[in-house]
């Protein structure tokens, strides 16, 4: 949870609310609506620092997103600074500013005792590690970014190694396993073979879901390999938390689905509900648009892309 500086070749924002928990938790509550008399059916951890401005907790909880895990601490909010050009599938980190992120120690509260799904953001591996181990969610699933590939390697091949899915950026996989051809990267990674240790210390993640920018999405599952082109947009402003967004709906959709990483059509399903997400967020700075994003134009906009892929 942070605060991002962006810069496009068409815009550019600053203070802009982001971070993997933000663009997560609001689309997948997007999709798990608050329902009269219940409790919500998302909850987001993690720290964010005294600059951390009270409107945005109120969004929070106004999009019906449990905020009883976040911990206001006493240093700064994580920023980070980037940077896209040409086609912007990757951006140029400017800078990164983890401050009360780093010596942040997650902890899941007591009376959350039921959690079917349990989505590890980009915060550091062994505060991935922490909750993995204390948590016993139906479903654990795990991203990361550059920084923890190139200074954690140990520990978030450790990580990888305990969860059922990975969801992870061509480039981060690439990085990994020091392939460039993304199929033979999957493979290396599922085997454990490019993980630290390599196989003799275990396979990899159960699933690998790979997000390809402008060319789709790739996805390695029990139930079979599904790839999906992303939707075709116009407009193109900034791709910032397009794979967050991704992931949050993706895990929404196969929410209280059993079995459902052994069932292609459930996996398929919410692969194209996620990939239509991400297609409206970037077309606004940071996560303006996810928090905009109204029912009907996102349901005519789902058919549509089910018809450009063929599906019924």
């Amino acid at each position: 949870m942070g605060y991002d500086h962006i810069q496009t070749p068409t815009s550019y924002g600053a203070d802009i609310l982001g971070g993997s928990a933000i663009h997560s938790s609001i689309s997948a509550a997007f999709h798990l609506p608050l329902m009269p008399g219940m409790l919500p059916r998302v909850g987001a951890i993690g720290p964010i620092g005294k600059d951390f401005r009270e409107s945005d907790l109120q969004l929070l909880n106004d999009k019906g997103i449990n905020t009883e895990g976040i911990s206001k601490l006493s240093g700064k909010t994580f920023r980070w600074s980037g940077k896209y050009e040409g086609t912007m599938n990757d951006a140029q980190t400017i800078s990164t500013e983890i401050n009360v992120l780093g010596d942040f120690k997650p902890k899941i509260p007591d009376f959350w005792n039921d959690i079917d799904i349990l989505f590890c953001a980009n915060m550091h591996p062994l505060s991935q590690l922490k909750i993995l181990r204390e948590c016993n969610p139906n479903i654990s699933v795990l991203d990361t970014f550059m920084l923890w590939i190139d200074t954690e390697f140990e520990a978030l091949s450790e990580a990888l190694r305990r969860v059922d899915i990975a969801i992870l950026n061509e480039e981060e996989v690439c990085a990994i396993s020091g392939e460039n051809i993304v199929t033979k990267a999957a493979e290396k990674i599922i085997s454990g073979e490019v993980l630290n240790g390599g196989k003799s210390a275990g396979k990899g993640p159960r699933s690998l879901i790979i997000k390809r920018g402008s060319g789709g999405v790739l996805a390695y599952l029990p139930c079979g390999t599904i790839s999906l082109p992303s939707y075709p947009t116009k407009e193109v402003i900034d791709p910032t938390g397009c794979g967050d967004s991704f992931a949050g709906t993706f895990l929404a959709n196969i929410v209280g689905c059993v079995g459902a990483m052994e069932d292609i059509e459930i996996m398929r399903n919410a692969l194209v509900h996620a990939t239509v997400t991400s297609s409206f967020i970037i077309g606004g700075l940071g996560s303006i648009n996810l928090i905009n994003l109204q029912k009907g134009k996102y349901h005519a906009r789902v058919d549509k892309y089910r018809r450009i892929v063929g599906l019924s």
